[in-house]
């Protein structure tokens, strides 16, 4: 798809809701934990969906669950539970939401041995020289090792390839296309970034 003489990446144009994800958040490096810790639920609920699912069902929830504050979502019981499998607006599937309940419990953890989610997530960035052409595999080294450290702590749904998308989309990896306008863009915003 083109925007004035600028190319997107080819998924861009398979969605009305895709262009601005793209444009304005999809690669932009993050190193807010409650962003990461979101994006590893919507990462969890998109598991054997496609992401316009979850990207159109996004802000359903955020509401329900209290806008991925972990420090409320560990605290959800069974009455939590049972409203969430009544919600309409969200995926209703309850092994992934009780295990995003269980991650807001691991991610509490971590933040108390690590410090933050981000100081323990950027550390499995990949470097740039191992990596394929963009767009060309769904994990990498870095992504199945922290599959398996995070599995190892408890972590649910947290398999290589949903923690590749994690990484594309949180800026750990750079992989919009060669040719797209916002690859330059966010090989500046990585180059500009405090790794924390």
């Amino acid at each position: 798809m083109q925007m004035g003489d600028n190319h997107r990446c080819a998924w861009a144009s398979a969605a009305p809701d895709f262009p601005d994800y793209h444009d304005t958040e999809w690669g932009v490096p993050i190193d807010d934990d409650r962003r990461l810790f979101e994006k590893l639920c919507l990462e969890t609920f998109q598991s054997g969906l496609s992401w316009r699912t979850i990207l159109i069902k996004r802000e359903n929830f955020r509401r329900a669950f209290y806008h991925f504050d972990f420090n409320k979502v560990a605290l959800f019981d069974d009455n939590d539970v049972e409203k969430l499998l009544n919600n309409k607006g969200i995926v209703r599937n309850k092994r992934k939401i009780l295990a995003v309940i269980n991650n807001a419990k691991r991610a509490i953890e971590m933040i108390e041995i690590e410090g933050s989610l981000a100081a323990f997530l950027w550390r499995y960035e990949p470097d740039e020289n191992t990596l394929p052409p963009p767009e060309t595999q769904t994990t990498c080294e870095e992504s199945i090792a922290l599959s398996k450290e995070l599995k190892k702590r408890g972590w649910q749904f947290v398999g290589p390839t949903t923690l590749y998308a994690f990484m594309q989309s949180m800026g750990l990896i750079n992989d919009h296309a060669e040719d797209c306008f916002m690859r330059k863009k966010i090989d500046d915003a990585r180059k500009g970034f405090e790794r924390p």
